[in-house]
């Protein structure tokens, strides 16, 4: 290999490592903020008693098998994630409150999804403040 050919590999590969490290991670997601955005969910879900409404509670999700509060039924598509093994972890949720359809096509869930990333990410901040 050439000089400047290892040259500009090391260049490209230090840049990747500093734009992987300013991205921001799931983690860095404001709790309160999400507060403010879980109002979009409240018409369905709630995060605080344990108690279903037209969906699941949310309450204890981060960490929780997909599929899994009781006395509340599922569509088929989302007891097939459950029955896969699918957790609803940070990547999980990141991946899902977008496009529920899409992640979960046959989904119960008619809410179009959180477009913007950084709401996603206080929302998942705050679902993790309510174990």
């Amino acid at each position: 290999m050439s000089q400047i050919f290892t040259s500009k590999i090391l260049v490209l590969s230090s840049l990747a490592a500093v734009l992987m490290a300013a991205s921001p991670a799931f983690a860095d997601g404001d709790a309160a903020n999400g507060e403010k955005v879980f109002i979009k969910c409240k018409a369905c879900h709630e995060n605080e008693q344990g108690v279903n409404k037209i969906g699941p509670t949310l309450k204890g999700i981060v960490g929780r098998k997909t599929a899994s509060v009781e006395g509340y039924t599922y569509s088929e598509a989302m007891k097939a994630k459950g029955d896969a093994g699918q957790v609803w972890d940070e990547a999980t949720l990141a991946a899902y409150l977008p496009d529920p359809k899409a992640y979960v096509p046959g989904t119960k869930m008619a809410f179009a999804g959180l477009k913007n990333p950084q709401e996603v990410a206080d929302v998942i901040a705050y679902l993790k403040s309510k174990p």
